[in-house]
């Protein structure tokens, strides 16, 4: 099977926040999509690796913040290369308000916020499935959604040239395994993304 063929499917991007007590987190997520109008509802999936996925799964209250063309590679770097269980991201990260379910949401690089509160999910092994009914949301500007494609193209920084006898390269974030072959197993350790994303140098 080509792998690259699932690279075609258009994807948004956005940053998923929760929040726990005192300590709000976030992390950066690809699909996010309104599956009815009425009732209002959405789904997001999001992978078991982040500590956003605990909260959520406790708490069934989040935002989506709805990334736009204008989003820097710091908004991807912040909230998508790093962990929560090491850097509390949003008490670090100044552009942001809260919604009215007392969550934050990104307000630099987004166009929109979505408030959602769970009312289903389902195991995709490694990704929960959010249902959630739609509680609150605002249009923030006018700007294009951010599509995973313009990422790639115009937001990510080009690996740099490395001189690498051989290995494989994370078409997500650059990082690069080196050896002949790539362990099924292997979690980049930067985007912690998996082995179907790895491309052979």
């Amino acid at each position: 099977m080509d792998k690259r063929a699932m690279y075609t499917i258009s994807y948004g991007l956005f940053v998923l926040t929760t929040k726990l007590g005192d300590r709000s987190q976030g992390c950066i997520i690809n699909t996010a999509m309104q599956v009815t109008t009425n009732p209002n509802r959405i789904t997001i999936t999001v992978n078991k690796m982040n500590l956003t996925h605990d909260v959520l799964m406790y708490t069934k209250k989040f935002n989506i913040s709805v990334l736009s063309e204008s989003a820097n590679f710091d908004v991807f770097r912040h909230f998508g290369f790093q962990s929560g269980r090491d850097i509390d991201k949003l008490a670090v990260w100044s552009d942001k308000a809260d919604a009215s379910n007392g969550i934050p949401y990104i307000t630099m690089g987004t166009n929109a916020y979505i408030s959602g509160e769970v009312i289903d999910t389902i195991d995709l092994g490694t990704h929960t499935m959010f249902v959630a009914d739609v509680t609150d949301g605002k249009v923030l500007s006018d700007e294009p959604s951010v599509t995973y494609a313009y990422y790639q193209a115009n937001i990510k920084p080009k690996p740099a040239e490395t001189k690498v006898k051989s290995g494989y390269r994370c078409r997500i974030c650059g990082y690069v395994y080196e050896g002949e072959t790539l362990p099924e197993d292997i979690v980049c350790p930067i985007c912690k993304h998996g082995a179907a994303d790895f491309e052979k140098i």
